[in-house]
């Protein structure tokens, strides 16, 4: 998770919580639609450690600069989350958070892997209206989570799934989250 500040666009919108400032925001991804896992989701750059790699910080920036070419010597690594398990896609992910005091350009630097690399102000996040749930009901089983609706470069996108669950625990345990409505449910992409 790279946040750092908006140089241009920043939120409209003030956030309620003190300390969050209209410029700070994340940086994300739209994977590519053709991609076998996770197509066409909204994610954090990031990716599995290569044999290259010391640890997860370094595999981090590099896979962050793969696919958002950003310049990882902008980056001041903050420390990393405990380890989480995706039970789906049988992974361990292990959270790096960093700030960007120096932002490069981004763009999207190979379309296989992704289809629009973008800034997202996290008032915007924030936001009781750009917030909601998305529910899969599948054999007779619910699972529900957080969800963001977000506008990046003109165009709408959902962050659900493991990168929301990210954003909205982290809000939560700053204390930044707004009231929403956790009975809102928004459509997942079909």
């Amino acid at each position: 998770m790279l946040f750092g500040a908006l140089d241009h666009t920043p939120s409209d919108r003030p956030a309620a919580a003190p300390g969050v400032p209209r410029d700070l925001d994340v940086l994300l991804l739209a994977r590519a639609t053709t991609l076998r896992a996770h197509a066409g989701e909204v994610a954090f750059p990031g990716g599995r450690i290569d044999p290259g790699d010391v640890d997860a910080v370094a595999a981090a920036l590099r896979e962050a600069q793969e696919e958002t070419g950003l310049d990882p010597a902008g980056v001041e690594v903050l420390g990393t989350l405990p380890a989480v398990p995706l039970a789906f896609s049988n992974h361990l992910v292990r959270p790096v958070i960093g700030w960007w005091r120096d932002p490069s350009p981004i763009r999207v630097v190979d379309e296989h892997e992704s289809a629009a690399v973008f800034r997202v102000p996290v008032a915007d996040l924030l936001d009781p209206a750009n917030r909601g749930v998305t529910v899969i009901r599948r054999s007779g089983q619910e699972w529900r989570g957080p969800a963001f609706t977000i506008e990046a470069d003109g165009d709408e996108h959902l962050v659900w799934g493991f990168t929301a669950m990210l954003l909205d625990a982290l809000f939560d345990r700053l204390g930044w989250t707004e009231p929403w409505d956790r009975e809102r449910e928004i459509p997942l992409p079909s």
